[in-house]
């Protein structure tokens, strides 16, 4: 079982440096549009289409419908790797630690023109973007950082399997 999540983290960290580095290939940053083809167009907006509804239970999840329609998002076996915070291994634990260190305090803001797409074959997608957090109470931004976030597709829908959020900076 320890192999097999050393398997993973190295697999993901590759991915991650691959993505990197590259920056090219088959990324999918057109004008938004829906559908669920796999064309980059199509997929661009779906998944644009998502993070957007995701992103915005996630900002109102003081609200328990909110919070349970962000969790509705995630695979159960959901991993999160934060670069401040560590790692969450679960759906259950990443919607407890959101519930404590986010709702009613911040929100996020996606950075304009920063949403990547990157097609995953038989699987789903990458979402690659910048994203900023702002205080609730003042509206004042004050960190900002990268995240990664991997989607399933599967005939039951769109769901997240991982997220990477890092690179986290304050903002002055």
């Amino acid at each position: 079982m320890m192999e097999m999540e050393v398997n993973k983290d190295v697999f993901l960290v590759s991915l991650f440096f691959t993505l990197a580095a590259s920056n090219a290939g088959a990324v999918a940053t057109a004008t938004p549009s829906s559908g669920n083809s796999a064309n980059g167009e199509s997929l661009f907006g779906t998944i644009s289409k998502l993070d957007a509804e995701f992103f915005s239970a996630f900002n109102n999840c003081s609200s328990p419908d909110q919070l349970k329609k962000h969790a509705s998002y995630l695979n159960p076996n959901v991993e999160f790797y934060h670069d401040k915070g560590g790692v969450t291994w679960t759906r259950q634990d990443y919607i407890e630690k959101t519930r404590e260190n986010v709702c009613g305090n911040f929100r996020r803001v996606l950075t304009a023109g920063s949403l990547q797409v990157f097609p995953i074959e038989g699987y789903g997608a990458i979402e690659e973007g910048h994203h900023t957090f702002c205080a609730i109470k003042s509206n004042k931004c004050f960190g900002e950082a990268k995240f990664l976030i991997v989607w399933h597709h599967s005939s039951t829908g769109w769901e997240i399997t991982r997220i990477l959020s890092y690179g986290h900076q304050a903002i002055d």
